[in-house]
């Protein structure tokens, strides 16, 4: 497995270089395009999860553990934290958003039976994984509901809530852009609460904030290292992202507005590793100073982190019942509902019995990033080669929304 995944990040890599050096300067338009800032908003709310705003207080403390792991002592936890969730593997979406904005229309790699199907089951069940990220975690986050480790009742019902609002909220594209402005600005204002309860109090100083965010610096300094796993969790990460790679992309290339290849790349490395990078700041504050986050900052965390799976679920069921023509429009809305809902359900089930694992998910994703490039050399070289434009149907869209915005 880890030598699949390293062959699948090195080609990851160089198809990127690649197509900033061929198509770096074109404009990238979408089918539905939309302002700059509501792409970032929805790119960064459906790109991350639960596991955002829940993971890094309970990982801080293994990663400082060198004796346990000794691989992580070229730098700090910081660093780490912020390594295996920002900036390089960001570029994994950009690939597949510029793939499904410019390449796609002209290759139709994903319209073919057998991939369309291979595409939507791996769709369907990172949508699942997200839900049991969400049942797993939240004993540690909500002990006051539990015993602090065991998984009750109480938290299945609330994973199925959320997992009943996500299928609704698919319904319609419009809840699911103002779900993503939303949740958005509630994770500012998590952020903003969280950072004042850390620098403004008379125990601290805005200065430890600027001392803390320079750890961050470990990274850059050793961003090489991040490329290939340095262990199996950081394998298991770098296989999540790949299982969200492809539907991320084929979602979020729907609203590109007429960025550029090279703006398209940085935007996907910059613009949502600056809150993350904040975050991760904060948190680790709060960590290595052992301020008590139980009660008020653990419920609002657990709020804000519920909100990011509604996010994510229903940008990822609007994407494959779009895919497998099972939209409100062709089967209705009662059945549309119980369909997703009951799927989804079942499926975090298999999670949480441990009879799904999502290295196998990334895995077959890699196996279709290699499928789509061997059928592009064999069937459809000329026609991406002669690739100079978006698509022209997807350039009077952007005219449109010029004239309306």
């Amino acid at each position: 497995m880890t030598l699949w995944l390293s062959a699948g990040i090195v080609f990851t890599l160089c198809a990127i270089a690649f197509v900033v050096y061929r198509w770096g300067n074109i404009r990238c338009v979408g089918v539905t395009p939309v302002r700059t800032f509501t792409f970032i908003a929805i790119l960064f709310t459906s790109g991350l999860d639960v596991g955002l705003i829940m993971f890094p207080l309970t990982e801080f403390a293994g990663y400082a553990d060198l004796a346990t792991s000794p691989e992580y002592s070229f730098t700090n936890p910081l660093a780490i934290e912020f390594g295996f969730w920002a900036f390089l593997i960001w570029g994994f979406y950009f690939l597949t958003c510029f793939y499904f904005c410019v390449i796609e229309p002209r290759v139709q790699f994903f319209e073919l039976p057998v991939v369309k199907l291979i595409n939507n089951i791996v769709i369907i069940g990172t949508c699942a994984f997200t839900a049991y990220l969400l049942l797993s975690n939240l004993p540690w986050y909500l002990p006051e509901m539990g015993d602090g480790e065991s998984i009750i009742g109480s938290f299945y019902l609330v994973v199925f809530m959320v997992i009943a609002i996500a299928v609704y909220s698919s319904t319609n594209i419009r809840y699911v852009r103002f779900l993503s402005l939303a949740t958005t600005w509630l994770f500012i204002a998590l952020i903003a609460l969280m950072w004042s309860g850390a620098f403004l109090s008379k125990d601290s100083s805005i200065s430890e904030f600027a001392n803390t965010l320079t750890l961050l610096g470990g990274y850059f300094a050793n961003i090489q290292k991040f490329a290939l796993p340095l262990n199996d969790y950081h394998e298991f990460y770098l296989y999540w992202w790949f299982a969200w790679s492809i539907m991320i992309g084929q979602f979020t290339s729907r609203f590109v507005s007429g960025l550029r290849t090279y703006q398209v790349l940085l935007a996907m490395l910059v613009f949502p590793s600056i809150p993350i990078a904040v975050w991760f700041t904060v948190l680790y504050y709060f960590s290595a100073n052992s301020i008590n986050t139980a009660g008020f900052y653990n419920i609002t965390m657990a709020i804000v982190g519920i909100t990011f799976v509604i996010n994510s679920l229903d940008s990822l069921i609007r994407l494959y019942t779009d895919n497998l023509n099972i939209g409100v429009a062709r089967i209705g809305r009662i059945n549309y509902f119980i369909g997703n809902l009951l799927a989804l359900s079942l499926l975090t089930l298999l999670f949480k019995l441990d009879f799904l694992q999502i290295q196998w998910v990334g895995a077959v994703v890699i196996g279709l990033f290699f499928s789509c490039f061997s059928y592009i050399l064999i069937k459809k070289f000329a026609q991406v080669k002669a690739i100079t434009a978006s698509p022209k149907a997807n350039k009077i869209d952007f005219d449109k929304i010029n004239l309306t915005n």
